[in-house]
């Protein structure tokens, strides 16, 4: 059984994020802040809070300020002092808890996921016999250590994560000409969609394209699909993306409350 702290993580970062353009017109989607850390950071705690530690970010639109975030993360989370002299540094202590490590990969700056994905595993998949894939901009309280799990107990080439989707619209629940309940925005408890948290086994690299308009989610994953390749593992649990300010301002304030359902003890 391969150990977790091997197998690669390769993160989606490099989209416009049209949807949140409020707060992607200077910076990628993934650096969106939740709180004072990117929710970039937030999903990586999530991955390392079950002892994935190696990451390969997937950049294109304004990669060059997810680098600078990384390049600079040792002095931005540390006390130092520079000489201006010679600009040494000296750093005094070292403030966070993460040992991750992470690769800066551009994929090009407007290619599709799985053109993305493609290149990024040709160059830094190594020999790993899994990989991990995911969108810079869900959460869950998922156990991902059980997901993957239940990747190897399966033996399919890809495991999907599915969660049960909020309706769009309230929904009620009549009698007639009377309302007996209102919900607003139901889970569709009998609906499952992609929640964006997958592993694969090395041989999907077999099912993807390195042209830019290769799109992981039509050709690869349906070829899978149909090849019976892909399991599902469904969490019930809290999920949410970051598509639009109201999913930015939902998320911040759980963050800001304590609440953050997506906050698991790091091993």
């Amino acid at each position: 059984m391969q150990d977790r702290a091997t197998v690669p993580v390769f993160i989606l970062c490099g989209g416009l994020g049209t949807r949140l353009k409020e707060e992607t017109g200077s910076r990628p989607k993934p650096m969106v802040p939740i709180g004072d850390k990117p929710i970039l950071w937030h999903l990586m705690r999530c991955y390392a809070s079950f002892g994935f530690r190696k990451f390969v970010l997937c950049l294109g639109y304004k990669s060059e300020v997810v680098k600078s975030y990384f390049l600079n993360y040792h002095s931005l989370n540390s006390d130092f002092t520079v000489s201006l002299n010679s600009n040494d540094v000296e750093v005094h202590s070292v403030d966070h808890q993460q040992d991750w490590e992470v690769t800066l990969a551009f994929t090009g700056e407007l290619n599709m996921t799985g053109s993305r994905i493609a290149q990024a595993t040709q160059k830094y998949l190594g020999d790993s016999e899994h990989f991990a894939v995911t969108y810079g901009d869900g959460l869950t309280d998922a156990d991902l250590g059980a997901e993957f799990e239940f990747h190897l107990a399966h033996e399919r080439i890809g495991t999907v994560m599915g969660a049960n989707p909020p309706s769009r619209f309230g929904e009620l629940k009549l009698d007639g000409q009377d309302v007996l309940a209102f919900s607003e925005k139901p889970e569709l408890t009998a609906n499952w969609i992609n929640a964006g948290f997958l592993f694969f086994r090395r041989e999907f690299v077999n099912y993807l394209d390195s042209d830019p308009s290769c799109v992981l989610e039509q050709k690869p994953l349906t070829k899978l699909t149909d090849d019976n390749q892909l399991s599902i593992y469904k969490h019930a649990g809290f999920w949410q993306c970051m598509d639009t300010l109201r999913d930015l301002e939902y998320l911040d304030a759980l963050w800001e409350a304590g609440n953050a359902p997506w906050v698991h003890a790091e091993s």
